[in-house]
């Protein structure tokens, strides 16, 4: 029993040995195979080839990259699947959001929300969002509330979410209905929330964060307070 055991194993490891190792250019193109088998653009793997080798980077990583952006895709492509006018463009960036952490739940929500002309800015807004720190449920949240209020506010998001953090130094809108997030309404639409350092806008329904304030104790109550 042992001796055939023995002679079994030597024969799988012979077998291992006589099998030459993939080569970096055959995991490429497997990759490829399998994206144009699944019915996606080869383009988007053949463009991610061609910017590592642009940026000197190494086939092994270039090979890795592709598999990596290959298995995406499919994601991505199933998670859009069922819909007829899916572009390339929406596939790129649904790999991003998959990349990124992004369920196939979220994404088919956000893709059946926004509209055909809005769903490459929409997709790839939340994946911003979810980069930023935000859970992707969350983010979808935002996205769709964004929608409501037009392509600026669609666009203007990510950069909302990312001033937010720097000036609260958290995720103030990973508490929904919360206020804990200095000048931002907690139900406000996000085109209320000014740049940083720009408009003097009110950023929460109690005002503006530039007037005066007549009720706040340590401050001084001369200047033009004529009614106390």
């Amino acid at each position: 029993m042992r001796m055939a055991f023995a002679a079994a194993l030597v024969i799988v490891l012979a077998r291992a040995d006589a099998a030459p190792a993939q080569t970096t250019q055959e995991r490429v193109d497997a990759a490829i195979a399998h994206a144009r088998a699944a019915g996606i653009p080869v383009t988007l793997l053949e463009s991610k080839v061609a910017e590592g080798k642009a940026k000197g980077v190494s086939m092994d990583r270039i090979a890795a990259a592709v598999e990596r952006r290959e298995g995406a895709l499919e994601k991505a492509s199933q998670a859009l699947r069922g819909r007829t006018d899916v572009s390339a463009a929406d596939l790129s960036v649904a790999a991003d959001a998959v990349e990124s952490g992004v369920s196939a739940a979220v994404l088919k929500s956000i893709a059946d929300t926004a509209p055909r002309d809005r769903r490459v800015v929409a997709i790839a807004a939340l994946t911003e969002l979810v980069k930023e720190g935000q859970v992707p449920e969350a983010a979808l949240d935002r996205v769709k509330d964004a929608l409501k209020h037009g392509g600026d506010a669609l666009a203007n998001l990510p950069a909302e979410a990312a001033a937010g953090q720097n000036r609260g130094g958290g995720r103030p809108d990973d508490t929904t209905g919360s206020s804990n997030g200095r000048g931002r309404g907690s139900q406000g639409p996000p085109t209320s929330v000014p740049a940083p350092g720009g408009s003097t806008e009110p950023t929460n329904p109690h005002g503006k964060p530039t007037g005066k304030p007549t009720t706040t104790p340590g401050q001084s109550t001369g200047r033009g307070q004529s009614g106390q």
